[in-house]
Formats: structure tokens, C-alpha cells, sequence
């Protein structure tokens, strides 16, 4: 049993939202099936795509779901992304590249600097990210995160993924790492994140990108808007032996061969210590609370678990909102995606999320990025690429850090 699973919460929800929502997942629930309810699309084997309207709290919105069936063997889910963890795209780019037949957007992530001038914001993801097994990044501080509040109960170590067996799951992937001199052995603190903790270091490998790692060292640990720390130390090394050293953290692109460390505060003196062709073993990965390997994972944050909404959850701001739902015991997975038609606009409050999840079947929910980030994408029958499903709030796509892809033969 989680920590999720411990908490609970009485949530309550129209009957008219219950039934449109039970009725598009075929849930038997007592009441008509509301007009305009569109039967399902087959994209792709195992992939189904629905779409209609639900009357919520504030008012008539518009909901479009993708069904995935994880039992077929032609099926399967993935991590959506550009290449590097400090870049984003539009969902539709990202999934034509890797030629999903249909995605969503992802995590929370690192979208602006006001509070910071001068430092770039680096698009990078709030929670852990993994893609094809391979463990891209930690998740940053709690303090450091863009997004709603957090669910009591909650952090930013939480994730939804797919397992080594082949089925969904939420979980928590906590960094785990160390750096190795003749001696000692020093915790890592980060990698490739765009917020360290106080006192920390950080490792920045290829897969980070080419944008400024200054940001890592902004803010504090209770407090995303505090002044960038004036004590940093930046150390470069290469094939394991350090190459150079620098008191500011740098920008640009980080060779396959190369490991570059940030340190703040502490972290940053114990990097002084260290001495031109000094060799430095660098370890790192991330540790499932459920101790499973998982082929992908992102973050987010959990409404749903057991069957039941988490304590807490806000009833009152309505917004477009992007989740995801378990249900049939991690064999079946629903991506789900408010419309941002102005028509549509106000969608649900977090509340009503879990509340659609639990309908359409799912007894795990997990919010995602929402807003102006809500898109869902999927490619017709015999199409070469997908197309834009639900109307982005902003009008045009936001490029996004990542988010889930469909892949079927």
C-alpha cells in the first residue's frame, strides 16, 4: 500500500458528470447516455479515441479520451520528448518524430524567470522523467516547483509509468547517486535538474541540453522566488578526470564523454576541493519506492488511488486540465484532455478530475500539466501524422518539456 493509498477523501460529483463519463467508458451507471456522445474511433489496435460533452461545476465543457489497451501486444506507451531534458516542442512535433499514433502533454515545468533576472528559464520538467528504461533527470525541490499546490501526501518524486511487466503504475523515483574520489564518496544531490537543493551538488550529462545551468542555483528550499545563491562552483569532467573548473555554472552542449558538476553553497566548496586531472566516479540512477524497474515514467501529481480521490483535492478552480487514469489493474490506461474552446474554457476543478477518472473505470488517477499545455493528438486511420484532438486554450500548441506517446505496429 502507498502513502497515497493511505489518504482518502469523500469527493463529490454530479450525477450528470458521473453518467456522461461512465457512459463513454461503458461503466454501467443508471441514466441516458448525454446527445452528441461520440462513439469510439479505433486509431490503432489496442487504441481507442472518444469525445464529447460533460456538465461540470462551471458549466458544459468538453472532454476527449484515449483508451489504451496495454494487454495488446501491438500497443504500447511511451515518454514523449525532444532529445533533451532543458527543451520543449509541440506535442504533434514530438509525437510525428517518434511516430506515435497518438500522445498527450506531459509534466510541470520550469516556464518562466520572472523572479530571477537575468537567468533563462530552461523548460525543463518538475518530476523525474525516464525514456526507454534510461533515467533522464531527478525531480527538482518541492519549494522549486511550478504548478497548483500539491495534494497532501504528495511530492515531486511522484510518477506515473509503465513497469518492466508491461503495466502502469504509480509510483515515486527518488535520485539516488554519489560522487567517488580516492577516499570518500560525496551524495549527489540533482541531475540534470533545473533547481538543486541548498548545500547540493548537481550532474549535467549529455542529455540536459545546451541551455544555461545557472538556474540550478536559484531559488531556496522553501521558496522558489529566492535570490540565486552567490556561492556556486561549476567543475567539468571528462571520461571521468576533471578537466576544468569555473565559479559560475556555464551554458552550452555537453559531450557523450562528459559530466559536468554544479555545486551551491556547501556543495560548491566541496567542488573547490577538487584538482585538475583528479579522477571523480560519478554514479547515478533512480530508485523506485516499489523497487520496479520502469521502461517510462513522468511527473505529475496523483488525485486518484485505490479507487478513491485523494483528500484535499480543490473544488473550486475549474480550469482545462490534462490527466491520466490506470484502470483493469495497470492493463488499460485512459489519457484524458479538457478542450480550450472558448466555449469550454472553465473545465473541471482537480475534484471533478478525479472524479472523471474514477468514471470512466480508472482506480489510479494523475494530474498533468493543464492550461495553455492541455493538447491531445492523434492520427486518423491510413494518416501519416497526427493531428491537434481537443483546441489548446492558447489557441496554438505551447511547446511542452514532454509528455505520454501511443506506439502501435
Amino acid at each position: 500500500m502507498t502513502r497515497h493509498q493511505r489518504r482518502s477523501g469523500a469527493r463529490r460529483t454530479s450525477l450528470t458528470l458521473l453518467t456522461a463519463l461512465a457512459t463513454l467508458a461503458g461503466v454501467a451507471l443508471t441514466g441516458a447516455a448525454p446527445a452528441g456522445a461520440t462513439t469510439g474511433t479505433t486509431l490503432s489496435p489496442g487504441v481507442v479515441y472518444r469525445h464529447y460533452d460533460l456538465r461540470a461545476a462551471a458549466g458544459t465543457t468538453h472532454v476527449h479520451v484515449l483508451s489504451v489497451d496495454l494487454t495488446d501486444s501491438r500497443v504500447r506507451l511511451g515518454l514523449l520528448y525532444p532529445g533533451k531534458v532543458a527543451s520543449r516542442a509541440a506535442v504533434s512535433r514530438m509525437a510525428d518524430a517518434q511516430k506515435a499514433v497518438a500522445g498527450i502533454n506531459g509534466d510541470f515545468f520550469n516556464i518562466s524567470e520572472v523572479q530571477h533576472p537575468g537567468i533563462a528559464a530552461t523548460g525543463a520538467s518538475v518530476g523525474p522523467a525516464v525514456a526507454n528504461g534510461k533515467a533522464l533527470k531527478g525531480a527538482v525541490p518541492e519549494a522549486q516547483r511550478f504548478g497548483p499546490a500539491l495534494p497532501r501526501g504528495t511530492d515531486t518524486d511522484d510518477v506515473f509509468g509503465v513497469s518492466g511487466d508491461g503495466l502502469a503504475r504509480l509510483d515515486s523515483l527518488v535520485l539516488t547517486g554519489s560522487l567517488g574520489t580516492v577516499g570518500r564518496r560525496i551524495p549527489l544531490g540533482g541531475l540534470n535538474q533545473y533547481a538543486l537543493a541548498e548545500n547540493s551538488i548537481g550532474a549535467y550529462t549529455s542529455d540536459w541540453g545546451s541551455v544555461s545551468r545557472a538556474r540550478a542555483t536559484c531559488g531556496s528550499d522553501t521558496e522558489r522566488a529566492a535570490p540565486c545563491s552567490t556561492n556556486t562552483y561549476e567543475v567539468i569532467l571528462k571520461k571521468g578526470v576533471v578537466a576544468s573548473a569555473s565559479a559560475t555554472p556555464g551554458s552550452g552542449p555537453i559531450a557523450a564523454d562528459t559530466t559536468v558538476l554544479v555545486g551551491r553553497e556547501r556543495g560548491a566548496q566541496r567542488l573547490r576541493t577538487f584538482t585538475k586531472g583528479q579522477r571523480v566516479v560519478v554514479r547515478h540512477g533512480l530508485t523506485a519506492a516499489s523497487q520496479r524497474a520502469y521502461r517510462f515514467a513522468l511527473g505529475g501529481y496523483p488525485v486518484l488511488t485505490g479507487g478513491t480521490p485523494l483528500a484535499g483535492l480543490d473544488t473550486r478552480t475549474s480550469a482545462v486540465r490534462t490527466a491520466v487514469g490506470i484502470a483493469g489493474g495497470g492493463q488499460r490506461v485512459l489519457l484524458f484532455a479538457v478542450d480550450g474552446a472558448p466555449a469550454y474554457r472553465k473545465g473541471l476543478t482537480i475534484a471533478e478530475v478525479a472524479a472523471a477518472l474514477k468514471s470512466l473505470g480508472a482506480t489510479e488517477g494523475f494530474s498533468l500539466d493543464g492550461g495553455g499545455s492541455s493538447t491531445l493528438v492523434a492520427r486518423a486511420p491510413g494518416a501519416t501524422k497526427v493531428t491537434v484532438r481537443n483546441h489548446p486554450s492558447d489557441g496554438t500548441e505551447r511547446a511542452v518539456p514532454n509528455g505520454i506517446g501511443v506506439f502501435a505496429q
